[in-house]
């Protein structure tokens, strides 16, 4: 279980000091947090809740959403609460499109000026920026960074240490190219995050929620794992799944069986 962490989406309704006592009970070492969550129950609460639990948060979700117009403040407050939280990661969801734009190139200039501009305040804190590519059904409205060349591309200009990438199984199934990314983000050392979740169908409507507890979908779960172990990455491995059937379940059932998953299949 050392390398085990239960992203605090996945049992969305359990709540925090729930999550952190049967964390605790089945021997997890770390959670994900949601800053929405974190919010509700008070940013240094939860710092001391967890702190106290012996817990490590293996990171926090999420940055980004650039086309919204407070983006750089919003974004300079989510890596000061990664900071208090304790953790090196702030996940990057890069947000869709601007208004009625349908210039999806420049959305994605301007995501990798928006991280440019925040390198230095995310250095200061010691955290670190962690771009996730989203499956492609999200570019208009959540994410317009696609593949994890994508999100390689934009992490360039800056150091590895500072901007890196997260892979997600669930985003990036469906690519034929993700195995040679995956390779070049090992060589650059810039995955900063990884998450499992597997994809289900038929997606539910909405399709935000229709990711499964690995094992429970299509996703080669064992090729992604092993491709990122090779590639060097020896981090956090997060179990990370929206669904409604999962959320509606007892959290330490959940838990349990997102344990299983990671078992069966993290590298």
């Amino acid at each position: 279980m050392a390398r085990f962490s239960l992203n605090q989406a996945t049992t969305k309704r359990w709540p925090l000091p729930d999550l952190v006592a049967g964390c605790v009970a089945a021997g997890v070492p770390a959670v994900g947090l949601w800053r929405e969550e974190v919010a509700e129950y008070g940013l240094d609460k939860t710092a001391t809740l967890v702190r106290d639990a012996g817990l490590a948060v293996s990171s926090l979700c999420r940055g980004g959403f650039f086309h919204e117009e407070d983006w750089y403040d919003n974004n300079r407050r989510a890596i000061e609460e990664a900071a208090t939280l304790g953790t090196d990661t702030l996940v990057l969801v890069s947000g869709g499109l601007p208004g009625k734009s349908r210039d999806i190139d420049g959305a994605r200039r301007h995501v990798g000026d928006a991280i440019g501009a925040l390198v230095p305040d995310a250095r200061a804190a010691g955290v670190r920026l962690a771009i996730e590519p989203l499956h492609p059904m999200f570019c208009s409205d959540r994410c317009v960074v696609a593949t994890l060349g994508q999100a390689l591309s934009l992490a360039a200009p800056y150091p590895a240490d500072a901007v890196g990438v997260c892979v997600d199984t669930y985003h990036l199934w469906w690519d034929d190219e993700v195995w040679r990314h995956i390779e070049e983000a090992g060589r650059q050392g810039r995955i900063a995050a990884f998450q499992l979740a597997d994809w289900i169908t038929p997606l539910p409507e909405g399709v935000l929620l229709g990711r499964g507890l690995p094992g429970t979908g299509c996703v080669d779960m064992r090729r992604f794992s092993t491709a990122v172990h090779d590639a060097g990455y020896r981090g956090w491995i997060e179990v990370e799944v929206f669904h409604e059937d999962v959320w509606a379940r007892p959290g330490a059932e959940v838990l349990a069986e997102a344990y299983a998953g990671y078992r069966a299949f993290a590298a």
